[in-house]
């Protein structure tokens, strides 16, 4: 078992979604179609947004807590994981989107990352504070980093279990996160509906240095396995320490 307690001793407390929270559950959704989009279409600038991409849908926001994270968010109204508006046949692939963004957790530390100290995750609505859809876009902890590379080589397509932390995951490495490799699309295959995948959490990662040769790394836990969980948030670290260690 790896043991990383302190990776999940910051997931809520450090959380600028629970901030948000504590005022209004629409936050996110607000800024984004308050702020982010008109000032967008009005000006060309993205206002309090990093990016606003109004043909792909999506902006860019640099959270409030730590030194690089930022989100993925729709600019339209969509829930969160559970949303069958993801599994359409025309959704866009968001994971796409949130990987090529990853350029802006770089640029916050100055340094260029391997893929897998890099990664990506969105939680249960079980487990978010939420409810417009954002994916997490932050460095990885070096430690979670190093034990996910015992499934660098795993055959494509295929899951393997694992534990971290006392967490039971699977872990499936794929060489796209496009169309029918779109990571919501994988998990959907056996988790149908709206119930069920409201009880999913999913990070992606690199397999290995560079995801382009080694592909990614999908992981996935259910919160009502035994000992399963509807949060990856704690895998990622909102400090980035490991672009200190470079």
């Amino acid at each position: 078992m790896v043991r990383f307690a302190a990776a999940f001793a910051v997931v809520f407390t450090a959380s600028a979604c629970a901030r948000l929270a504590t005022v209004d559950s629409n936050a996110l959704w607000k800024i984004v179609d308050i702020r982010c989009v008109p000032s967008q279409e009005a000006t060309g600038t993205p206002g309090q947004c990093t990016v606003v991409d109004l043909d792909k849908r999506y902006v860019i926001l640099k959270d409030i807590v730590g030194r690089s994270q930022h989100l993925l968010i729709p600019t339209d109204r969509i829930t969160g994981i559970e949303s069958p508006l993801l599994l359409a046949p025309h959704a866009k692939d968001y994971w796409v989107d949130a990987w090529d963004s990853r350029q802006y957790v770089e640029h916050a530390v100055a340094r260029t990352l391997p893929d897998n100290e890099l990664g990506l995750e969105i939680n249960s609505p079980y487990r978010r504070s939420q409810n417009q859809l954002h994916i997490h876009i932050d460095c990885m902890h070096a430690d979670v980093s190093a034990a996910f590379a015992r499934h660098a080589k795993d055959a494509p397509g295929q899951w393997h279990w694992d534990t971290f932390d006392g967490n039971r995951y699977r872990v499936m490495r794929v060489t796209s996160l496009a169309d029918a490799s779109n990571p919501f699309r994988i998990v959907a295959r056996d988790n149908p509906g709206e119930a069920a995948m409201a009880r999913q959490t999913i990070l992606v990662t690199g397999a290995g240095p560079s995801a382009a040769e080694d592909g990614w790394l999908i992981v996935n836990s259910d919160i009502d396995l035994k000992n399963g969980s509807g949060t990856a948030e704690g895998f990622l670290d909102h400090q980035c320490r490991v672009a200190d260690a470079q």
